[in-house]
């Protein structure tokens, strides 16, 4: 490298791949359905009529830990198709188990950065609701950076929904419910669906996580926020 190169940026990443073991029924699942059911980013920008063989609404979940509840909710809203993107292989493994288990034929998923996802597969203007449930609040003051909901990534994501399409975020975290209000509400092209400020409840279509229900009963809070993309 020449004393005029310039330096190389490595983008900060929002996950530490955690290690962790599939389970038998999980590494099955994933061997058997991954043809069917994963995506690779290789294969370029989506087309979602080709992929789930219909024209229906798209739901796209980031970080949907051991896909539970996105399974739960497709299993609910056979109208929609949904997309779940993952880092962790036994979330990955345990969603292809859970749709094998239930014969859902509307989700698919990436074991992929989503970020990287979302630049090189999902087109402009395409998603009904993009939903981001508990990511990684990064506690420590000089960890926040790596939060995932910040200014420019949240336009990234408006760039993926459809006008009048939905973003919505939720944790357990006070402190980042109140660094994704204010990120969101700076945000350019979006509206508070709850009022400006206001968190919104719970809506029907997100389960009530085992973890919730824990947190629930000792007191934590849970902060939903749900805005939709105007311009």
């Amino acid at each position: 490298m020449t004393d005029n190169a310039a330096p190389i940026r490595r983008r900060i990443k929002s996950f530490v791949l955690r290690t962790g073991r599939m389970t038998d029924g999980q590494r099955r699942a994933y061997e058997i359905n991954w043809t069917e059911l994963g995506l690779r980013r290789s294969n370029g920008m989506q087309n979602f009529e080709a992929t789930f063989g219909r024209v229906a609404p798209v739901v796209l979940e980031i970080g949907f830990g051991m896909g539970d509840s996105l399974a739960e909710m497709a299993g609910s809203a056979l109208e929609n198709d949904f997309i779940g993107v993952e880092v962790h292989t036994p979330g990955v493994g345990r969603l292809m188990y859970l749709v094998q288990d239930t014969g859902l034929t509307n989700v698919r998923t990436y074991e992929d950065d989503a970020v990287e996802v979302l630049a090189h597969c999902i087109p402009n203007d395409s998603l009904s609701r993009i939903q981001i449930y508990f990511p990684d609040p990064w506690h420590k003051l000089r960890h926040h950076k790596r939060r995932l909901i910040q200014g420019p990534f949240v336009q990234v994501l408006r760039s993926k929904l459809k006008v009048g399409g939905v973003l919505h975020l939720a944790t357990d975290w006070q402190h980042y419910a109140e660094h994704m209000m204010a990120v969101m509400s700076d945000a350019e092209g979006y509206s508070n669906v709850a009022g400006v400020s206001q968190y919104s409840p719970r809506p029907d279509y997100r389960p009530i996580t085992k973890f919730e229900k824990r947190g629930e009963r000792l007191g934590h809070g849970v902060w939903d926020l749900l805005f939709t993309k105007t311009t």
